[in-house]
């Protein structure tokens, strides 16, 4: 990876980070009034923090390259990434599941990192979709709207499932090969693997539940004292998120509408996801709405297209651009979002499709 310290690669890195806050400053000036953060939405940052270093702490302890050594042999590697990553986030919610694969697809030694890649972030949020504690606005919409568990999978199941099974399609369509790069026949673990694995579980229990938030504080601490090399994380990715929630509430405060209509709910959350990401507009459209079940698929279907529109989006996009070269960047891009874009309208069409169930 060759680094870029110039403002020119700076801006270019974090135009996500600009946008947003220029987004929040220009709205709490027009509102006259500072931003508002609700305790859910620090928490859901802290959680983040900590995610983070622990990734980095297994990426250092070696543990990470030497299931990718596992990864690449035998056939159908984008097959397996493309299920792991679906399953994962299921259970451990979208962001987890591809802090921790994504940095595993890119130390494979194989070809086509880019595509993989994108297939994790759809499949991410596609697997996510299908229960109440996947994603972010999942949980939110569960809550505010005291669905039942049944109701909730059987409403989104279709698009969850229609879309496992167009990716798994795809990933055995993409063919990659080994790079002629020669590498170590093993990986050497360190005994921070150790640490790092079982701080990992601590934390998606944490984000289930299980545990209390002070959980996180432990890990945090580790680091702190121990090894304050993966404290060395993104913290833009961090700051982008702040700001966009920020900006959700700022947005929250200047619509006033009552909308009824499943249609438009659907469509509104569905396209305003694309300019302000699908967790807070599931935030400002649950204010003025009670069809909880287009909100639903609105803000899922809304998971694609631009890189903006998901949080797991943003940290395949961040993962993938700080790994590889700056001349990478740009094809990347126009890949990532011509092919969300493609997602995004077959999911518009399976909703209209079967808009009779709603």
């Amino acid at each position: 990876m060759k680094s870029d310290n110039t403002w020119g690669g700076f801006i270019l890195r974090e135009w996500l980070l600009f946008a947003s806050a220029l987004g929040l400053a220009a709205t709490s000036l027009y509102l006259k009034k500072l931003p508002r953060f609700s305790p859910s939405e620090i928490e859901v940052l802290f959680l983040l923090w900590v995610l983070f270093i622990v990734v980095k702490g297994l990426e250092n302890s070696g543990l990470i390259l030497r299931l990718s050594r596992n990864i690449e042999k035998g056939r159908l590697i984008p097959l397996k990434l493309v299920a792991m990553t679906f399953i994962l986030s299921m259970v451990v919610t979208n962001d987890v599941a591809l802090i921790v694969v994504v940095p595993l697809t890119l130390a494979l030694n194989t070809s086509r990192k880019d595509i993989l890649v994108i297939l994790e972030a759809f499949a991410a949020n596609a697997g996510s979709a299908l229960t109440p504690f996947g994603n972010p606005q999942n949980l939110f919409i569960y809550w505010y709207y005291h669905v039942t568990p049944t109701d909730f999978i059987t409403s989104i199941a279709p698009f969850s499932l229609f879309f496992l099974l167009l990716l798994l399609i795809a990933s055995m369509v993409i063919r990659t090969q080994n790079n002629n790069k020669v590498r170590p026949e093993r990986a050497v673990i360190g005994r921070a693997a150790y640490v790092y694995g079982g701080s990992l579980t601590a934390v998606i229990l944490t984000v289930l539940r299980v545990f209390p938030i002070g959980t996180g504080v432990l890990v945090l601490a580790y680091a702190i004292v121990f090894d304050r090399k993966v404290l060395r994380i993104d913290y833009g990715l961090l700051f982008t998120f702040l700001c966009f929630f920020g900006l959700a509430g700022n947005i929250r405060i200047l619509l006033t509408a009552n909308l009824e209509h499943a249609g438009h709910i659907f469509v509104l959350s569905a396209l305003s996801s694309q300019v302000m990401n699908n967790v807070p507009a599931a935030l400002l459209f649950a204010k003025f709405t009670t069809q909880w079940k287009a909100l639903l698929w609105g803000t899922n279907v809304g998971g694609f297209g631009n890189i903006v529109a998901s949080f797991a989006n943003l940290i395949v996009y961040k993962l993938y651009i700080s790994h590889e070269n700056r001349n990478k960047i740009m094809p990347f891009t126009i890949k990532f979002i011509g092919l969300g874009y493609v997602m995004f309208i077959i999911g518009m069409c399976l909703y209209l499709a079967g808009e009779a169930w709603f």
